[in-house]
């Protein structure tokens, strides 16, 4: 058995030593073919608005098509695998952010990956805000009348874009904070739930604000406060939630493409510096911050740093709050 064991062990070095020139041959005429680009939630979120702005000007800085890959279920976990466990040539990317490669791992009882050892870490994209919201109908006007509601009646429903998302997180904080009880409604994305709330299936939600935007400006949902620690550029007038009465509240999600682990470097740099320069450019900004995402792009290694440490403090987040998912 040991034998067989150590055959083993010899045979996949070996397949990995025959493999490495391979791939680093190849790299040299990076991209030669399409580039699949997963995002690990359902179409018409901020995850989608965003891979479908930048993706479309690194396909004009690489010469090849970016073609969006939309994967959702399980948090983004489901997508995310897909990209962990594709070939490490630079075809396969994936959209990673806060939950996926931070916070599920400490939440879900059962992962297919690890975010620390599974992914290449190519480009920050930015941030976005978390909007909480009601339907435009509901009686609930402030933050301090949602809490009254959710204190008259126990596990009050909310609604999020899945399981593990920050979104999630931010309503655990926010029940937590107000001494509450909400009951959690994850949906595969912030598309479905969105047409729940709009037709009054549910009465309030936490979304990342670029999906939500377009129908709180059409006055189809309320803005009650925001997530982060200064009010959006796109609601100026909705206030933070420390200012509407927690003080200390703050939650601000961030983003990241990611690749297989072992992606040769000669990939990332080019990657990177694609994804960097479409993030820079005037159109794109322009396009992202009316919708209520911040772009920012950075080194490889500082998104990698970024992730170890959000890892580390996402756990002690989620241990806390008793945070899980199936």
């Amino acid at each position: 058995m040991k034998k067989s064991a150590f055959a083993l062990t010899r045979r996949a070095a070996a397949v990995a030593l025959l493999a490495a020139p391979f791939l680093l041959a190849h790299a040299a005429d990076f991209p030669s073919k399409p580039i699949k680009f997963i995002v690990p939630y359902s179409p018409g979120g901020t995850t989608d608005l965003v891979a479908r702005t930048v993706g479309q000007k690194v396909s004009e800085k690489l010469g090849q098509p970016v073609l969006i890959d939309n994967r959702g279920g399980a948090g983004g976990n489901i997508g995310m695998d897909a990209v962990a466990k594709a070939a490490p040539d630079g075809y396969t990317i994936g959209f990673g952010a806060i939950s996926t490669n931070a916070l599920n791992p400490h939440i879900y009882k059962s992962m297919a990956f690890d975010p620390r050892k599974d992914f290449t870490a190519i480009s920050l994209l930015g941030m976005s805000t978390i909007v909480l919201e009601v339907p435009a109908t509901s009686a609930i006007k402030t933050v301090p009348e949602l809490v009254a509601a959710a204190k008259k009646n126990p596990g009050l429903p909310y609604a999020t874009a899945g399981a593990g998302t920050s979104m999630n997180l931010a309503g655990v904080m926010f029940a937590q904070m107000t001494g509450t009880e909400l009951t959690h409604v994850a949906y595969k994305g912030s598309g479905p739930a969105i047409t729940d709330m709009l037709g009054n299936t549910i009465g309030v939600m936490f979304d990342n604000l670029p999906a939500s935007l377009p129908h709180i400006q059409a006055g189809k949902l309320r803005a009650l406060a925001v997530a982060g620690g200064t009010r959006s550029p796109s609601l100026p007038d909705v206030p933070t939630m420390a200012e509407a009465g927690l003080k200390g509240y703050a939650l601000e999600p961030w983003f990241g493409v990611y690749g297989p682990a072992k992606l040769p470097p000669p990939i990332v740099k080019a990657l990177n510096e694609a994804f960097v320069e479409a993030l820079a450019m005037p159109d794109v900004k322009a396009k992202l911050q009316q919708a209520g995402f911040s772009p920012r792009g950075s080194t490889a290694q500082e998104l990698s740093t970024l992730t170890d440490t959000e890892y580390k403090r996402l756990g002690d987040v989620a241990r806390k709050a008793g945070m899980t998912a199936d």
